[in-house]
């Protein structure tokens, strides 16, 4: 990175990426009106609270939706103070989004103050000192020297104001280079995952309200492997592509959709709650359903489950593998939850 001029980062622009950055494109052209229409300040406010909480549930804070939701609103909560303050800085930090820049270095600095207010001596500022990544007392990774950071930063910035990139990957490898460098002494995840949404806001101003947050959180292992298996390949293509399917995903649940996709008929609802909690396999489902006829099973349940967004497949990029399995998206899990209730 010593060179701004021709630093590029270490990425492939995969057919899954290009399939992704196409289907969210046409999924916000598709929704872009309705959006405008049906996102009310109070469900943009309801999402940015779920962004808040599961963004920091990430990192281990414990309070819930209602809790936070309390916090913010000025109620007494009774919890960890640290959890409460952490509250209260990310809600700072996402509700001063509209006055920052994504390629200023010293917004960057602000924002991190902001979410690590009180929180750690070192806020919104580079750290001083080493830092590594431990999993199970293992180090799974060495961040770069201290005294290296803030070139490796003015580099990192340098190129998101001259890439060409499509704003989709641009912001998912500023994501993956900012947790590779490090910068701060705490809080890399949360101000990675809010300088995302940043980027992605001033290309489309509805992915500021979406809380793809929770889709990392409800992912967090993968989101964890994935990001070690970037480092450990210097590559950033995987997470590439896990971001941007947590995009997709948190856009076909929080967007409205049109009234075809919104009805479950009888043979998916029934392929929903056969799924449930698992991860299953076509045989595994046939038998469940008491089923023989495969054409019938495909036709009448998976493909209108699979096209509805009710259920996904584990292995999206290998369609037709032998050992491809199926489980609830979001909003399967959601319709789930509300037919229990």
């Amino acid at each position: 990175m010593s060179n701004q001029k021709t630093y590029q980062p270490p990425y492939t622009l995969t057919p899954a990426i290009l399939n992704l950055v196409a289907e969210i494109s046409e999924l916000i052209g598709r929704y872009t009106v309705l959006s405008e229409q049906n996102l009310t300040p109070r469900l943009r406010r309801g999402n940015r609270i779920r962004s808040i909480q599961a963004s920091l549930a990430i990192e281990n804070n414990t309070l819930t939706i209602e809790q936070v939701t309390a916090v913010i609103e000025g109620k007494r909560v009774l919890g960890h103070p640290r959890e409460i303050q952490e509250v209260r800085n990310a809600f700072a930090a996402y509700e001063a989004m509209d006055s920052w820049e994504a390629g200023s270095q010293d917004d960057l600095l602000t924002a991190h103050g902001l979410l690590m207010s009180t929180l750690m001596d070192e806020s919104g500022v580079y750290r001083s000192g080493g830092v590594g990544i431990f999993q199970d007392r293992q180090l799974i990774h060495m961040a770069p020297p201290a005294d290296r950071v803030p070139h490796l930063m003015a580099d990192l910035f340098y190129w998101l104001k001259h890439a060409e990139e499509h704003p989709l990957v641009a912001s998912c490898v500023f994501h993956y280079e900012l947790e590779f460098i490090h910068p701060f002494a705490d809080g890399n995840g949360r101000i990675g995952r809010l300088w995302q949404t940043l980027i992605l806001r001033n290309w489309q101003p509805l992915l500021a309200y979406l809380p793809v947050e929770a889709m990392i959180r409800d992912r967090q292992d993968v989101y964890y492997r994935v990001l070690a298996e970037a480092d450990q390949r210097a590559d950033a293509t995987l997470f590439i592509e896990f971001m941007l399917s947590a995009l997709r995903d948190a856009i076909r649940e929080t967007v409205p959709t049109d009234q075809v996709s919104d009805h479950v008929t009888d043979q998916v609802a029934l392929l929903i709650e056969v799924i449930g909690i698992y991860e299953l396999g076509s045989a595994e489902l046939l038998k469940a359903l008491a089923l023989s006829h495969r054409p019938t099973f495909r036709k009448n349940y998976l493909d209108p489950a699979l096209q509805g967004g009710w259920i996904e497949r584990t292995q999206p990029d290998s369609p037709r593998s032998p050992t491809q399995r199926y489980r609830l998206t979001h909003s399967g899990k959601h319709w789930l939850q509300q037919r229990k209730n």
